[in-house]
């Protein structure tokens, strides 16, 4: 039967959100259930609660989450009760060009489905990103989750539901990053460190963090960076080709929405590099380059999302690398949260120190 939830429900974009009691239907074909343990939050939720890409309102957002399953619906064989899991935004319908092809980020076989939440006024409230993860249960499709097993902690788990496959996936899976290349990294926060992970474990020869904070730019040297440049620098290039011994990058990751940073972002590419959109700036902003330049030196741009993961290849592998300290997620997390400081942990990310902030749920 229908289940009562509490939830963190936006009502008006800049707003904070407001705890509340909703009711989450229960799950259809191929739709699961899940007791949430730990979620993080995302500066994309933030650039949602903040009106930046418009949406429904009134709405529940949230989508990198960790918990247990509490319900199954039909079609959901292979999985079980008490099952502990990933749950993302990634909905993949399995059979579309773009699933098919090992990218179902960008699926585009989703089928609508029914509205998943409904206020005490009995009101439609949207479940945002296919997720609606600021919540104590949400309602998901089995396509967007993959097992944890029962090793790696909550807290740490979630993570690898958007910002680390985001930043290690963006360097792994899209650009291919190879041994001996040179990388620089714009923006050193949560997916930038990410995207530093990556590098380190693809062998990059040199990993260039660049970010307006001090304080980054040390935990990027802590993540995996081998130098660091202040994004305050006017001719970055210069110090990257001093750094390099006369090498521009071969890889170029702009991990943060903000423009300057990817107006910068091709002078630092060599020829034949390619500078990569991570992060997403506000619906409307735009970035300026000379493209007679990307032609004559045989430059590229090319965004990513959420790192092309594959969820059932490339979670198994993070989990293993976490187990062998390969891959670092404790650190990650600048504090942990409990689900009713919501808005505080909202106002410290907003105020860009934090790696990441995790909200936490009672046993």
């Amino acid at each position: 039967m229908p289940r009562q939830i509490r939830a963190a429900v936006c009502r008006a974009f800049g707003a904070p959100l407001g705890l509340e009691t909703l009711t989450l239907r229960d799950p259809g074909p191929g739709e699961i259930e899940v007791r949430l343990e730990a979620v993080a939050i995302c500066h994309s939720d933030i650039s949602y609660l903040e009106g930046a890409w418009g949406g429904a309102l009134p709405a529940v957002y949230g989508h990198e989450a960790a918990g247990r399953i509490t319900a199954l619906g039909p079609e959901t064989g292979g999985l079980a009760l008490g099952d502990r899991v990933l749950v993302t935004l990634i909905r993949a319908c399995g059979s579309c060009p773009d699933c098919a092809g090992g990218r179902p980020v960008y699926c585009g076989g989703k089928p609508a489905t029914a509205p998943k939440l409904t206020d005490t006024a009995g009101h439609v409230v949207e479940a945002a990103m296919d997720c609606g993860a600021f919540a104590d249960h949400v309602l998901v499709h089995r396509s967007q989750i993959a097992p944890l097993g029962e090793t790696i902690a909550p807290h740490c788990a979630c993570l690898l539901a958007c910002g680390v496959p985001t930043g290690v996936g963006a360097v792994v899976n899209t650009a291919g990053v190879r041994p001996g290349e040179i990388v620089v990294v714009i923006g050193a926060g949560g997916v930038g460190l990410n995207a530093i992970q990556g590098a380190r474990i693809a062998g990059a020869a040199r990993i260039v963090a660049m970010d307006l904070e001090p304080s980054k730019l040390e935990d990027a040297m802590a993540f995996g960076a081998t130098d660091t440049i202040a994004a305050t620098d006017p001719k970055p290039w210069r110090k990257l080709l001093q750094i390099t011994g006369g090498r521009l990058a071969a890889h170029v990751f702009v991990t943060v929405g903000a423009i300057p940073a990817y107006d910068v972002a091709p002078r630092l590419l060599a020829p034949g590099g390619t500078a990569y959109a991570v992060g997403m700036p506000h619906s409307g902003a735009r970035a300026s380059y000379e493209p007679v330049i990307l032609a004559a030196l045989g430059q590229g741009l090319r965004g990513t999302k959420m790192g092309d993961v594959v969820l059932a290849r490339d979670i198994p592998w993070m989990v293993d690398l976490h187990a062998q300290s390969r891959l670092k997620l404790d650190e990650l997390v600048s504090r942990t949260w409990r689900f009713e400081q919501i808005n505080d942990a909202i106002a410290d990310t907003k105020a860009g120190q934090a790696r990441r902030n995790v909200l936490t749920f009672p046993p």
